[in-house]
């Protein structure tokens, strides 16, 4: 689904991104953990199209050239990405929003002032239940907590149905009974859609993680499970800020 082979990024003499190579595979649900100025989210900005590779390949589902494409273009074959802080219409409802963010080209006078299809109907009720928000429809988005906020936004990158998410630190911020929901709503949508998360919390990428990568220095230190690269000596040394005990 989504592969960058020897990708370099350089900001004036520093190397964010360093021949970095990973894949994800379709309908895989990876999480991305590393210290922070790994360059985890230099990495979402190239995928996205927010800057450019000095050196290498970015490309998804095997063939379109990711380097290629503006952010809107890639944004419309299928890439969808989730800041850390939620970025909701406040001041519109949960229902408009996730209307303003249907799938197809459409005005905001358009979506707000027309008479929806019953597909349309169906599609934001479906979204709105996905993400457990079906009972919100009518509240101001601003009126919503920080985690329902985070849902809302979720559910905004599915009304355009991508086949990409690139989800970052979903569970800032967030209470422990959000931060399990929120686990929740990521493994569910994992198969339906090909998702990349990054994030800090250690108890939700435990939760959540088939295969975690760890980024440092821009480049790729390790991958697996997340026992795995819980007891790799590199990751307790870099991530964790010590080195693995010697057994007595």
């Amino acid at each position: 689904m989504l592969s960058l082979e020897g990708v370099t990024k350089t900001f004036d003499g520093f190397k964010a991104i360093n021949d970095l190579s990973f894949y994800v595979d379709e309908g895989e649900l990876r999480v991305i953990i590393g210290p922070n100025g790994a360059g985890k989210s230099t990495m979402l900005d190239l995928i996205t199209g927010r800057t450019r590779p000095d050196i290498g390949k970015i490309e998804f589902h095997g063939n379109t050239d990711l380097t290629a494409l503006n952010e809107y273009q890639i944004n419309r074959i299928g890439i969808g990405r989730k800041f850390q802080t939620p970025s909701v219409y406040t001041n519109h409802t949960v229902f408009e929003n996730i209307l303003l963010s249907l799938e197809g080209s459409r005005s905001v006078w358009h979506a707000l002032f027309s008479r929806l299809s019953s597909t349309e109907q169906d599609r934001i009720q479906v979204v709105l239940e996905t993400v457990g928000l079906n009972d919100k429809g009518a509240e101001k988005a601003g009126s919503l907590s920080h985690g329902q906020k985070q849902w809302l936004e979720i559910g905004m990158l599915l009304a355009q149905n991508p086949k990409l998410l690139l989800v970052d630190e979903p569970a800032a911020g967030m209470t422990d009974e959000e931060t399990r929901k929120t686990g929740e709503l990521l493994m569910s949508l994992a198969g339906k859609h090909t998702i990349v998360v990054i994030e800090h919390d250690m108890v939700f990428v435990r939760q959540i993680a088939r295969t975690v990568t760890v980024l440092h220095q821009g480049g790729l230190l390790c991958e697996g499970t997340v026992d795995e690269v819980q007891s790799d000596d590199r990751v307790l040394e870099v991530y964790l800020g010590r080195k693995k005990r010697e057994k007595s």
